[in-house]
């Protein structure tokens, strides 16, 4: 009985001394530690990439993953009173065939959005985030049977948009590229 007790207390004594570290929520961003409130107003776009709806689905996007992962970040729409900014422009859209059927006709399409971003801190007034080429794809198949036609342009533009969102909030709650000066 006693090593029962003895081989318990060695195991409760391991779990409590070993573990205790393995596991640490996120609760905190990359950010610099004053930015608690961020910005992200609707994106630009180009000529190029005039597309319905095109920067308001990437302005959602980003707006939502924020506040999904941001780590306590308030979000809001303008810079008035906000620490920090995202910037963003919609450079590009492309939507091109990339495989064709036995009749010649385009099967599968790929879209391509290429999107500029400024990640800005304006409190301190200099940039912690910039790249101003960010290329995204999807690809998406017509179906052969037109009584089944489904335009997937949309669900593939919300895909990419989602992927986009997915990238800049990663960079700013993993703190790749956001550099804080030390003091």
């Amino acid at each position: 009985m006693a090593q029962m007790k003895y081989a318990a207390f060695l195991v409760l004594l391991l779990l409590v001394s070993g573990f205790t570290e393995c596991y640490k929520p996120v609760t905190s961003t990359g950010l610099p530690k004053h930015i608690k409130t961020i910005a992200v107003p609707a994106f630009q776009f180009d000529a190029r990439a005039l597309r319905y709806r095109l920067s308001s689905r990437f302005t959602d996007a980003v707006t939502k993953e924020i506040i999904r992962r941001g780590g306590g970040l308030k979000v809001q729409g303008t810079t008035e009173g906000a620490d920090a900014v995202v910037e963003g422009t919609v450079r590009d859209f492309s939507f091109t065939g990339v495989l064709l059927d036995r009749e010649g006709r385009a099967r599968v399409y790929e879209v391509t959005i290429v999107t500029a971003v400024t990640i800005r801190d304006l409190k301190e007034n200099k940039i912690l985030y910039d790249n101003q080429n960010l290329v995204f794809r999807d690809s998406f198949e017509f179906s052969s049977d037109p009584r089944s036609f489904f335009n997937e342009e949309d669900p593939a533009v919300d895909r990419i948009a989602r992927a986009f969102s997915e990238s800049i909030v990663s960079t700013i709650v993993n703190g790749m590229g956001v550099k804080e000066e030390k003091k």
